[in-house]
């Protein structure tokens, strides 16, 4: 029964009239490809290799809800480069989102460009245009899921329903693009900011009514700034973040700050410790959607984070639902440290 009324809600709010939202990460630089295309290739060194997980209504399901992303890019310099300092960048990314209660999953596979462009002669500004295509998978498991005519009045649900269902998946492109701007200032500041519009083409993705208006999914643009700001030394620094997003009615703030201080005689390694709180706008209003929590480590070429969200809103107050993140990327042939590269 329980199965039966969460599929009836997910049904009622999902399916008919779908102009959905998309899948979100609290650590949202750890998947910068998804961020935005300009991204690609931002990072100190010639490839690097990221991946993050993230669960959530743990205490409210059975099965948590599940996403993942893994993702590589490369950066290399232009063809026929002589003697100037701009860069390519070149990225796979693939998610998966998945509502195990009605087994119900979104899967994407996307391909990502980008063109650095050095400002000036010292290569401490960047202006990047990147660009995304990819194919995204929506399937839905009726065999999981029961309805009241299948009732068979004692024992079970046995009978053969009499529900019209539309077929179980479908495939649809996007397309996504992105501008980027990086600058260092002094001897180890840098600032970021960046503008993404994603799913250029609007498509559609409800399981019913192909076609019809208002069963696409919802442009959406986003615009995030970051800074890397040195305390006095280079050992220690905040880093300050800001995402702003929107998408047809709805809108979300994720604002926070970052404290990083290198561990051990040479630097080689490095503690962050954050905090983040993430206002949105629905169709019920505006409020608080979540208050963060953050801890990452830095080991040489390899950059760990963890975060849990805490909801102050949904449900009562034994039932708080939080969101568990982890992410780890490794960056290859760490080689030039002038790079500019936000983390986290």
């Amino acid at each position: 029964m329980k199965k039966i009324f969460l599929f009836a809600s997910f049904l009622a709010t999902l399916l008919p009239n779908l102009v959905a939202q998309d899948q979100h990460f609290t650590q949202f630089y750890a998947s910068p490809q998804m961020l935005n295309p300009a991204l690609t290739g931002a990072f100190e060194g010639r490839y690097r290799v990221s991946a993050i997980y993230r669960d959530q209504w743990r205490k409210v399901l059975d099965e948590p809800i599940r996403t993942f992303a893994v993702a590589g890019d490369l950066r290399f310099d232009p063809p026929g480069k002589t003697t100037t300092n701009d860069a390519i960048g070149l990225g796979l990314s693939f998610f998966n989102d998945k509502v195990n209660v009605v087994d119900f999953s979104t899967t994407q596979i996307a391909i990502s460009l980008a063109y650095h462009k050095a400002l000036d002669v010292d290569a401490r500004q960047f202006l990047t245009l990147g660009v995304q295509g990819g194919l995204t998978q929506r399937n839905i498991n009726y065999a999981s899921l029961n309805f009241q005519d299948e009732f068979n009045g004692s024992t079970g649900y046995e009978l053969p329903t009499g529900e019209v269902l539309p077929a179980n998946n479908f495939a649809y492109p996007d397309l996504n693009v992105g501008l980027n701007y990086s600058a260092r200032f002094g001897r180890s500041g840098a600032l970021f900011a960046g503008v993404a519009l994603h799913h250029i083409i609007e498509p559609d993705i409800s399981f019913y009514r192909q076609g019809v208006e208002g069963e696409k999914l919802f442009r959406k643009i986003s615009g995030h700034l970051s800074a890397n700001i040195p305390l006095g030394s280079t050992r220690a620094s905040l880093l300050p973040r800001v995402l702003y997003s929107q998408q047809g009615p709805h809108a979300q703030v994720n604002v926070g700050t970052n404290f990083r201080t290198a561990i051990g005689k040479y630097g080689s390694s490095a503690l962050h410790l954050g905090g983040w709180v993430r206002p949105v706008r629905n169709n019920d209003g505006f409020g608080i959607d979540a208050v963060v929590a953050l801890v990452g480590f830095e080991v040489s070429n390899v950059v760990f984070g963890i975060s849990y969200d805490i909801n102050p809103r949904a449900l009562g107050f034994s039932q708080r639902q939080g969101a568990f993140e982890i992410s780890v990327a490794y960056l290859g042939e760490y080689e030039n440290e002038e790079i500019l590269c936000p983390k986290f």
